[in-house]
């Protein structure tokens, strides 16, 4: 073993965007054992929200600045910084440093190199799968979240004796943040601009009859929900992009408002579909009860008041806003797909729907039905919350995540160096 007391390891990624995987190397970062573990940040393109929790932590953090695709200015300070640390390991993270970071550590002879795979991607091209694979045999492992990731890179030719499943963890100590329920649900509502969160009597009863889902018209609903005076709170928290698919959720919400349901949606998160999703939700009237807050760095207390959370992903790795919500006891209605099927158990911790492939309008009618059939009992939430949170705990925790890399890290470096 080498002699130093703590072994140097570079994690390199491309932004410190408040993303998936950028919120999971942070939480390893930050919670790597200090006594064993030192840690170094390299961000090859551009900084983010996460760059503070980094700061406060103590760990150091280096911008590379990378411009272009192929930048190979970026690539030799790349090179400099990383021979200026001399890590024991350098662990890369997403396609632009699973690329460059992985180039510039062989390039610099860094005795061990680990990758990370943290979602399916079918943006992907030939060419992508050929870098990946190409870089694949000069790699000791590939870490990824879930099996459904693993299958899928294995699939396109990477060898699947690289790969090691270490799935995604939340910080559990969001769900018990000081104050979080001092804040009342009409408190969050007044807060986001929402007028229609208080009953001056009945609500209209919501329809009956066969519902055409062709024609939008009469939906059979449970006399439950008739005159629900308090709002139910459908959350979504998702970066705003084709992905996602929050289309579908819109054209959901204008389903739910036309039964006269009453609720509102929170919407946190930001991206390039975020002008068309306004758009669309102001033609289709839902202004009063849909809310686009942006992104936010409070997430857990608008999160902690949802009476249910939304995921309609058409592809995943393993969503951070799923393991957060069902942390908090929040039961998840989520699409049918790897990663999200590794957390939600279906009827147990939530409700999964079948992704229906091209078929929106059924993908959309499964939602609506499944939220629906949800919201009518109180009793199903809470028992669906307590087995979410008790899921995460026994299979999902920070403590197991950061035991696995430790345990990775620490077997790579023993056997190099013994």
């Amino acid at each position: 073993m080498n002699d130093r007391k703590k072994l140097k390891i570079l994690q390199i990624i491309p932004t410190l965007d408040r993303c998936g995987a950028e919120k999971q190397m942070v939480l390893l970062a930050t919670h790597l054992p200090k006594e064993e573990f030192e840690v170094e940040v390299i961000v090859l393109t551009r900084s983010g929200t996460f760059a503070e929790e980094l700061a406060e932590a103590k760990i150091a953090t280096i911008l590379i600045g990378k411009r272009l695709k192929f930048d190979p200015f970026a690539l030799n300070r790349l090179k400099r910084a990383i021979k200026q640390f001399q890590p024991d390991l350098v662990h890369t993270w997403l396609f632009a440093a699973n690329a460059y970071g992985r180039k510039a550590a062989i390039d610099c002879g860094v005795p061990r190199i680990v990758a990370g795979e943290r979602c399916v991607d079918p943006w992907k091209s030939w060419y992508h799968f050929y870098i990946d694979r190409w870089f694949a045999g000069k790699t000791d492992r590939i870490v990824t979240n879930s099996n459904g990731v693993k299958d899928f890179y294995v699939q396109h030719g990477l060898p699947s004796e690289k790969f090691v499943v270490i799935p995604n963890a939340v910080l559990t100590q969001e769900t018990t943040v000081d104050g979080l329920f001092s804040v009342s649900v009409k408190e969050i509502l007044e807060e986001i601009g929402a007028t229609n969160f208080e009953s001056e009597g009945d609500y209209l009863p919501i329809v009956h009859g066969d519902y055409d889902w062709e024609r939008k018209t009469l939906l059979p609903i449970a006399p439950e929900l008739r005159f629900r005076q308090t709002p139910f709170m459908i959350g979504i928290v998702a970066r705003l992009w084709s992905q996602k698919q929050i289309k579908d959720l819109l054209w959901v919400f204008e389903t739910l408002k036309f039964v006269n349901l009453n609720f509102h949606a929170i919407i946190i998160g930001d991206g390039p579909e975020r002008d068309m999703l306004l758009r669309l939700r102001d033609q289709w009237q839902l202004s009063n009860c849909v809310h686009f807050l942006g992104q936010r760095n409070d997430v857990p207390r608008f999160m902690i008041h949802f009476d249910l959370l939304l995921n309609s992903s058409a592809y995943e790795g393993q969503s951070n806003s799923i393991l957060e919500a069902m942390a908090m006891g929040i039961p998840v209605i989520a699409t049918d797909i790897p990663g999200n099927n590794d957390l939600v158990v279906d009827g147990v911790t939530g409700l999964l729907v079948p992704n229906s492939g091209e078929d929106f309008r059924l993908r959309r009618r499964n939602f609506v039905e499944k939220i629906l059939f949800l919201l009518e009992s109180t009793e199903l939430r809470k028992k669906m919350g307590i087995a979410a949170k008790t899921r995460i705990a026994q299979h999902f925790s920070l403590e197991q995540m950061i035991q696995r890399h430790s345990e990775l890290y620490r077997t790579l470096c023993t056997n190099h160096y013994s």
